[in-house]
């Protein structure tokens, strides 16, 4: 099993490929079995997730029969995944395991049925050898349980972001080369940022979302997170079912915003985060497309986005069959979320607002390039056991700038642009486009990943 590709790669050497695409196409030709595939990442699991407790399930006889019943198939040769060991998000309905959503109070009957994605990843060859851990009900930037804290596979000291914290703890760490992840306000790329990985989240209605109850208020999607732009690509086409978005080649040239500015006056952005989204630009620019700085029209989108997070959850939790279990934080949040809908606080011309300012100002440019996060990782710590506000302020502080793509349901990706000298921790930057924009974004990336490419996992 390949697990690291050349992080020197120079510019002139075309997209590298990474550890998915290269076990896909060792399956295919008969040189790796999915078996053997699935037995290594497996072996990694078991050795290594102890480090960074990226794993709430490790489906190591189902993954194993699974993987021998998928050498059996006569389309081996043609799947775009095959063999490939992937981990999911402890959110999404897999048949025969539960979804659980980092929480004590959900039903621990197994589902029933493949959530939509799951089947179109297993249809494509992917075995699933694991579920990984998150915040609870997705709903918190830290990743952390009763009994478990997730790590940052760069500095255990620091927190692996949330809420998909396991997903990229497992990728960084090496111990699968993808991962699926539910990104609601940021969830996919904000641990994306902190591990030094890349993670895309698409536009509304790319990939099937069908999250809980409401899909977070139509503010979650289905994302990937790879240690290179192709793998997100190649597993990102197969979950929207379109093939086109696994082409990275170069984009024609493009007009690029640069925007290092937060949303409010009130969020401080550290100078490496700003100089992350400033080495993206000249890399951009390097490659031949027209930058500039700008300004994003914010508006009162934090309100918008404030009121709706609040909101969020509400009707999954009535579901719950042990609402009791639920963290003293979450049960905070549910409250003030259940006096938000009395008080029909979240109003739907909030977002036409926001949505029409953000056309106006994409009239000029293709693809905007932000700082993917303004402070360091948090520590690593019980966060589940601290109140409503401190876990809020710390999330909003650290993640101001993921939020709106999810408000307005736009494509959006992290990349990563270097480390920071105090926590030794990736910094990244966000790339996000208008509606429809997932292959310039996915291209723009891959060759930006040429120009500065980043070491893969924390231990290759």
């Amino acid at each position: 099993m390949v697990h690291e590709v050349d992080s020197n790669t120079p510019a002139d050497a075309g997209t590298p490929r990474g550890p998915a695409a290269v076990i896909a196409a060792s399956v295919r030709d008969g040189s790796t079995t999915p078996t053997e595939a699935v037995a290594a990442a497996l072996d990694l699991i078991a050795a290594e997730n102890w480090k960074v407790n990226a794993f709430s399930v490790v489906r190591a006889e189902r993954a194993r029969a699974e993987a021998a019943a998928l050498e059996q198939r006569s389309d081996l040769d043609v799947l775009p995944l095959a063999g490939v060991p992937i981990a999911l998000e402890h959110h999404i309905p897999v048949e025969g395991e539960t979804v659980l959503a980092g929480s004590a109070a959900t039903d621990t009957a197994p589902a029933g049925a493949d959530h939509p994605v799951v089947r179109r990843l297993r249809a494509a060859g992917a075995v699933i050898v694991g579920l990984t851990t998150v915040a609870e009900q997705g709903l918190w930037a830290m990743t952390d349980s009763q009994g478990r804290i997730t790590r940052n596979p760069w500095n255990v000291g620091r927190t692996a972001g949330g809420s998909s914290g396991g997903a990229a703890a497992a990728v960084a760490a090496g111990l699968v080369p993808v991962a699926h992840g539910i990104d609601g306000l940021g969830s996919v790329r904000i641990p994306a940022a902190c591990c030094g990985l890349f993670g895309i989240k698409p536009g509304r209605h790319t990939v099937p979302a069908e999250i809980g109850v409401d899909s977070w208020s139509g503010m979650a999607e289905n994302g990937v997170l790879a240690t290179t732009v192709a793998d997100a690509a190649l597993t990102l086409s197969v979950l929207a079912a379109r093939p086109d978005l696994a082409e990275v080649d170069p984009p024609g040239r493009l007009r690029i915003g640069l925007a290092v500015a937060p949303p409010s006056r009130f969020f401080r952005v550290d100078r490496h985060w700003t100089a992350a989204a400033g080495t993206a630009g000249s890399a951009a620019a390097a490659a031949g497309h027209l930058v500039e700085p700008t300004t994003l029209p914010y508006g009162d989108a934090l309100l918008a986005l404030f009121l709706r997070w609040l909101a969020t959850g509400t009707r999954d939790a009535a579901t719950l069959p042990h609402p009791d279990r639920l963290q003293r934080r979450t049960r905070r949040h549910l409250a003030l979320g259940r006096l938000v809908q009395r008080l029909r606080l979240v109003r739907p011309a909030q977002i036409d607002r926001v949505e029409t300012r953000l056309l106006e100002f994409f009239e000029r440019y293709d693809v905007v390039i932000t700082p993917a996060l303004a402070t360091p990782p948090p520590r690593a710590r019980a966060w589940h056991a601290g109140g409503w506000l401190a876990n809020a302020l710390t999330s909003a502080r650290y993640s101001p700038f993921t939020p709106i793509w999810n408000l307005v349901g736009w494509p959006a990706a992290s990349i990563p642009m270097g480390t920071h000298p105090r926590s030794r921790t990736p910094v990244a930057a966000q790339l996000a486009g208008p509606p429809g924009s997932e292959s310039t974004v996915l291209r723009l990336a891959a060759q930006l990943e040429t120009l500065h490419p980043w070491r893969r996992t924390v231990h290759r």
